[in-house]
């Protein structure tokens, strides 16, 4: 009977987000807000109750979370297989103001936001809860970004260029400061923590020459299914010395070597179109199910209208600040600054971490997970809105707006 249910219960959540996703590309939205307030809503359903003792009892339920384990392992392999340094290389002062501006902002932000929350939230450790709340509100998924810039027309713009170049390192920042995040309340000892500096040297220079050799020899399946072997021990390997998987899975893609080679490029691709069929369904309705919006009355509501204020704020006010300053016209400095604004899957796999560790309680969880579908929402709008503003005002052309089919979430 729970295979049974299991079954049927992956086949419900996978209809149901691909529905949805198609829903939202017809209406210009990116399809990951569709998967995610699909996730929202099944979890609601599923949560408490005589119906969630059939439908997803607990041996069904901790099988979901193995299989989202599993998705989240692969898809931070892509993002960082994605993840390319040369998108950093000739955007000069511009790229690095921008980064800066949309990073500090959004963190001092939520580092004050989180004091001011402190107040009505339990956390594990005050510290914590202030560098995660700033790392939180400085995200930018940058799968999504770049999927945007593409489907608007932009991939060779200033500010189709300039955005993900910031992306990629916004994104890099926010990986670091997470992990500094997890050493702190992992409660792992100190000598496990120090071995993460050796273990990226290993990667680095040891592991990837190794891969780059195998990948020359061993192109087929069999080939990579040893590299997608070595890619589940990376993420154990940081689990163990304290950092969480998430990291040895996104190190791992970006030391993969020959990311140009026809095979290696098919493979991640072959990997990317499984995590979004079927396994990133299953892992928005289990981040979904600690989601919990049926006690959020007036005051909820009033600070969930301040967590967007800050998140929205501070991300498109400190990119635009960061253009201004290195020379970019308003409208460009505005449309970079909406890009930005999107933060996807990401956001998601940072607040689940940050739920683990404790550092949110499952009030707060929700009302970030709102913010997340939110802001990713609001992205493409935004962005159509000051682009039509910058040709009314003869600042710069518009290209003809294409409606969104994003399905690569991030």
């Amino acid at each position: 009977m729970t295979s049974l249910m299991m079954l049927i219960d992956i086949a419900v959540i996978v209809l149901a987000a691909k529905l949805a996703g198609r829903l939202m590309g017809r209406i210009g939205q990116p399809a990951v807000v569709g998967e995610i307030a699909a996730g929202v809503v099944l979890a609601a359903v599923l949560r408490g109750g005589d119906v969630a003792d059939v439908v997803l009892p607990g041996e069904v339920k901790d099988a979901l979370h193995a299989i989202a384990t599993v998705g989240l392992v692969l898809f931070m392999f892509t993002i960082g297989h994605e993840w390319n340094h040369r998108l950093l290389r000739n955007k000069g002062r511009a790229a690095v103001g921008i980064a800066l501006g949309s990073t500090l902002l959004p963190f001092a932000l939520g580092a004050g936001l989180a004091v001011w929350l402190a107040k009505t939230h339990q956390s594990a450790e005050p510290l914590m809860f202030v560098l995660f709340l700033g790392t939180a509100m400085s995200i930018t998924a940058l799968p999504v970004l770049a999927r945007i810039v593409t489907d608007r027309g932009l991939s060779g713009s200033t500010v189709g260029g300039l955005a993900v170049a910031c992306a990629a390192m916004v994104d890099v920042v926010a990986w670091v400061m997470l992990a500094v995040i997890v050493a702190i309340g992992g409660g792992s000892s100190p000598w496990q923590m120090l071995l993460v500096v050796p273990y990226v040297l290993i990667l680095v220079f040891a592991v990837r020459p190794v891969l780059a050799r195998a990948l020359s020899r061993f192109t087929g399946r069999g080939g990579f299914g040893s590299i997608l072997a070595v890619l589940f021990l990376s993420a154990a390997a940081t689990e163990w010395l304290g950092m969480h998987f998430v990291f040895g899975a996104f190190l791992f893609g970006a030391a993969l070597p020959h990311k140009e080679e026809p095979a290696v490029k098919r493979r991640v691709e072959e990997i990317g179109r499984l995590c979004r069929t079927f396994l990133l369904p299953i892992f928005f309705v289990t981040a979904a199910l600690d989601v919990d919006v049926s006690g959020l009355h007036l005051d909820g509501l009033g600070e969930l209208g301040l967590i967007l204020l800050v998140a929205i704020g501070g991300k498109v006010g400190g990119a635009y600040a960061g253009a201004r300053l290195c020379g970019l016209r308003p409208g460009e400095a505005a449309s970079v600054a909406s890009l930005m604004n999107a933060r996807g899957v990401t956001e998601l796999v940072v607040l689940q971490v940050g739920l683990q560790l404790g550092v949110l309680d499952t009030r707060l969880y929700s009302l970030m997970v709102l913010m997340a579908l939110i802001t990713t929402a609001l992205t493409g709008p935004l962005l159509t809105l000051v682009r039509r503003r910058s040709r009314w005002s003869g600042q710069e052309p518009l290209e003809p707006d294409i409606r969104q089919r994003v399905e690569v979430p991030g």
